[in-house]
C-alpha cells in the first residue's frame, strides 16, 4: 500500500494509526496531525473547465452552462471563485446561442443575413460547435 504525505505539512514520515469508516487513518510523526487517505472523487475533464468559464465570459448564465454542457452549476461556482474569474461589468443584452453540427454552421455563415450587424463567437463543443452572437451597437 502507497503510504501518503501529510497534508498539512507535506511530511512523509508518517505511520498506519487505524482504521475509521473502513478508510485506513495515518499519524504524521512530524507535526502529530491525523489524516485519512483522500477520497476519490470524479475530477472533471479540464476541457469542460475552461469551456464553462469561457461561456461564463461571454454571458451566458450558470444554469444554461449547466444544461449545455451538463455540469453542475455549482462547480461552475467554484470555478470561477478558484480561478478569480470577473465578468464583465455591465450586460445591457443576452447574448444569443446556437449548437450545430457542422453541416448547420456552414449553412448559418454561408447566409449573408447572419452575418451583419452582430459580434459572433464559434467555439468547439465536444462534436457539435456552439455559435454565441451578440448585437455589436446596442443604444
Amino acid at each position: 500500500m502507497h503510504i501518503p504525505q501529510c497534508p498539512k505539512c507535506g511530511s512523509q514520515k508518517v505511520i498506519k494509526s487505524g482504521v475509521v469508516n473502513n478508510r485506513q487513518r495515518f499519524h504524521c510523526k512530524k507535526c502529530s496531525y491525523y489524516f485519512t487517505v483522500n477520497k476519490i472523487g470524479k475530477k472533471i475533464d479540464d476541457y469542460y473547465v475552461i469551456k464553462a468559464l469561457q461561456l461564463y465570459l461571454e454571458g451566458v448564465s450558470l444554469r444554461e452552462i449547466e444544461r449545455l454542457l451538463g455540469v453542475s452549476h455549482v462547480s461552475v461556482m467554484n470555478w470561477v471563485r478558484k480561478y478569480n474569474i470577473k465578468a464583465p461589468e455591465r450586460y445591457d443584452y443576452r447574448p444569443t446561442y446556437k449548437i450545430l453540427n457542422h453541416q448547420e454552421l456552414q449553412d448559418f455563415i454561408s447566409n449573408p443575413a447572419n452575418m451583419g450587424g452582430s459580434g459572433m463567437l464559434i467555439t468547439e463543443l465536444g462534436d457539435k460547435f456552439m455559435l454565441i452572437k451578440w448585437e455589436r451597437f446596442k443604444d
